[in-house]
Formats: structure tokens, C-alpha cells, sequence
């Protein structure tokens, strides 16, 4: 027989883990070796078994103080734990149904269709969120602003009600799963039998079922319609982030709230602009006599033009920075990033002859001989 292996270990924690390390831990290799997504796969099999055994003793305060001090001979038969009350796992229970199992939770959120350990087919719950996207100028994103889309909305059918039955009749009890929303299936594990909850196929979770429909709603309980939203769209945003609008999602089941409305921002690039946070950049022509005489130029912003007193002799590339030109941030309230402007000087491409006699004469002056050959 191979040599186990740590528990700690198999689940890739450290020992000083806690509980909710440990969860995190299992969930994510019972997803990853559950049997049901590895149908014929022993490897797959013999991991699932190998994590759930880890687990089951390291989430049990006096089965992992045990395996602390003994390791794994504190659940054999005969070994150094034994006499302390633990026989094994040859009788552990994994009903998924059963109050205090510590695998009830896990399971039944992972294979149940999300519904957590105790839920019940009545259970008031949100609706889902609903995505949506708006497209936006850079200004309005440097600005904010506030945007009417049409968005396709569920609400609750009233002519049934919401119950999806027609009228003068109720929905029943659904008949495979007695109304509890719930299937359960046992399957064989190293422990045993492991009792598995999953949500009813033939009434989707909801307990009852529909024999006559509602002639408006089809059954389905709810209606479609267009509606006109309208969406404030936050100073500061940048591409891709989402604003998001309460109340206009999915109805909620058995009473409970709206799901939210999800608008993802799409922002147009600037032909002047980038930008990188709430900082903005940008270049701005000159020509060789502004460049070296210095002179009282207008540079763009998204503010509108400002006067600028550019410095006699400023280089190619120079940057200089705007204070408090950029763009507002979502996370500081008041704060506003700052806009850099790089200077290019733009040099002439045609000259007349009188022209680049007067650019020679000013060449010679200002003892423009570097990299010149001598003649």
C-alpha cells in the first residue's frame, strides 16, 4: 500500500491554516476531481477521495489535534490515537441532509445548484444582475455624465401574479422532489455513502410546478418589456469599468429584491489625449524661434486652451506639467490629476532662398558649427 500523504499537503495549505483556508482549499480540488466532471477517471477519483479525506479530519478540531500529534497513526486501528475515542472513518456520515455535517455546506453550494445547506424552495432571493453596455466621448469620461439606454426588463406577470399558473388555478407541489427543490442521490466514497443534494430538474429549484399556464406569461411568471434607463456616469471613469443602476435586473424569487442593472463603459480614444490613471498626456508643436526665443503660447486642455509663457532656449521633448488638469478621481473625493505636455519643435520642411539665407546667417551667429566639415 503507497504511503500516505500529509494532509496539509494534499490540501497545499500551510499547518498553521485556518477554517476558512482549509474550505477554500477543498472547494477548489473537490471542483477540480469531483467524480461527476471525471466520469471513469481513478485518478481523478483517487484524488477526490484523497482531499476529502484531508479535509474531513484537518476541519475537526480534536481529529486534526490528533493528527497533529500522532499523524496519520491516530486513526489506525491500534495506533497511538486510537484509544482516543477515534475509530476510523469506516462510519463517517456524509449526508449531505444531516444537521452539523461539515460537508453538507460545500457540496451543496458546489453540485446543488448554489443553494446553500438549510435552503428551502421559499427562500426569498435577489434576482440576477443584468449587463449592458454605453459607449462615451474621452470628455464625458474626464467629466461624467448621464446616458438613457434602452434595456430589455423582466417584471413579475400581472395577471398571474408571478405564479406563472392561469387564472383561478395555483401552481402544485412538484412531485419529484416532494417541494423541497432539491434531488438527493447517494454515491459510494471512501467514507461510505455520500448523500448529494442537487437542485430538482423538473421544477428548476422552485418546489411547485405549473399544469395550466398563463396565457401571458407562458408559465414563466414574469414579462418583457423595453424601458428607458437612465444611467449617471461618473467623472473619473475609464474604459471598461461598469456603473451599476439598482432595481433593474432580474426579479427575485419568492419575494425577493430586483437584481441590479450592470453598465460596462466603453470610452473613445482621444485624437489630443492619453491617459494613464487620473493623469493626462499630450504634445504641443512650437517653432525653432519660439524654441529659442521664448514666447506666449495656448496649449489645449481638456479644460479649454491656457495661456503658457514658454522659456527662451526650451529643448526638443521638454515636459512640463499643468496642475490640476487631469482627470477627477473615483477613489479620492476632490482630488484631480495632472496633465503633462511635451513640447516638439516643428521645423520647416520648404524655404524660400531669402529664407534660408536669413536661417544660415542666424546659424553662423549663434556658432552653429557642430558636426560641420571644414572647408
Amino acid at each position: 500500500m503507497a504511503e500516505k500523504r500529509d494532509y496539509y499537503e494534499v490540501l497545499g495549505v500551510g499547518r498553521d491554516a485556518d477554517e476558512a483556508a482549509l474550505k477554500k482549499a477543498y472547494r477548489s480540488l473537490a471542483k477540480k476531481y469531483h467524480p461527476d466532471t471525471h466520469p471513469n477517471d481513478k485518478e481523478a477519483e483517487e484524488k477526490f477521495k484523497e482531499a476529502s479525506e484531508a479535509y474531513a479530519v484537518l476541519s475537526d478540531p480534536e481529529k486534526r489535534k490528533a493528527y497533529d500529534q500522532f499523524g496519520h497513526a491516530a486513526f489506525e486501528q491500534g495506533g497511538a490515537g486510537a484509544g482516543g475515542g477515534f475509530s476510523g472513518f469506516s462510519g463517517f456520515d456524509f449526508g449531505g441532509g444531516f444537521t452539523g455535517d461539515i460537508f453538507g455546506d460545500i457540496f451543496g453550494d458546489l453540485f446543488g445548484g448554489g443553494r446553500s445547506r438549510g435552503g428551502t424552495a421559499s427562500q426569498a432571493r435577489q434576482g440576477a444582475s443584468v449587463r449592458t453596455s454605453v459607449r462615451i466621448t474621452f470628455e464625458e469620461s474626464v467629466f461624467g455624465t448621464e446616458k438613457e439606454i434602452s434595456v430589455n426588463t423582466k417584471d413579475i406577470c400581472e395577471r398571474c401574479h408571478g405564479t406563472g399558473a392561469k387564472e383561478g388555478t395555483s401552481p402544485v407541489k412538484c412531485g419529484q422532489c416532494g417541494g423541497s427543490g432539491q434531488v438527493v442521490r447517494d454515491t459510494q466514497s471512501i467514507f461510505g455513502m455520500m448523500r448529494q443534494a442537487s437542485v430538482c430538474p423538473s421544477c428548476n429549484g422552485k418546489g411547485t410546478v405549473v399544469k395550466d399556464r398563463c396565457s401571458s406569461c407562458r408559465g414563466t411568471g414574469y414579462t418583457s418589456s423595453r424601458k428607458l434607463v437612465k444611467v449617471k456616469i461618473p467623472a473619473g471613469i475609464s474604459n471598461g469599468q461598469s456603473v451599476r443602476v439598482s432595481g433593474y435586473g432580474e426579479p427575485g424569487e419568492n419575494g425577493g429584491p430586483k437584481g441590479d442593472l450592470l453598465v460596462e463603459v466603453y470610452v473613445a480614444q482621444s485624437p489630443v489625449f492619453t491617459r494613464e490613471d487620473t493623469d493626462l498626456f499630450s504634445t504641443c508643436e512650437i517653432s525653432v524661434a519660439q524654441a529659442a526665443l521664448g514666447d506666449t503660447i495656448r496649449i489645449r486642455t481638456v479644460d479649454g486652451e491656457v495661456e503658457y509663457e514658454l522659456k527662451a532656449g526650451t529643448q526638443p521633448g521638454t515636459r512640463i506639467r499643468l496642475r490640476g488638469k487631469g482627470v477627477p478621481s473615483l477613489r479620492e473625493r476632490g482630488y484631480r490629476g495632472d496633465h503633462y505636455v511635451t513640447f516638439m519643435v516643428r521645423i520647416p520642411e520648404r524655404m524660400n532662398d531669402k529664407q534660408k539665407k536669413a536661417m544660415k546667417a542666424f546659424d553662423e551667429t549663434i556658432g552653429g558649427t557642430v558636426g560641420r566639415i571644414k572647408k
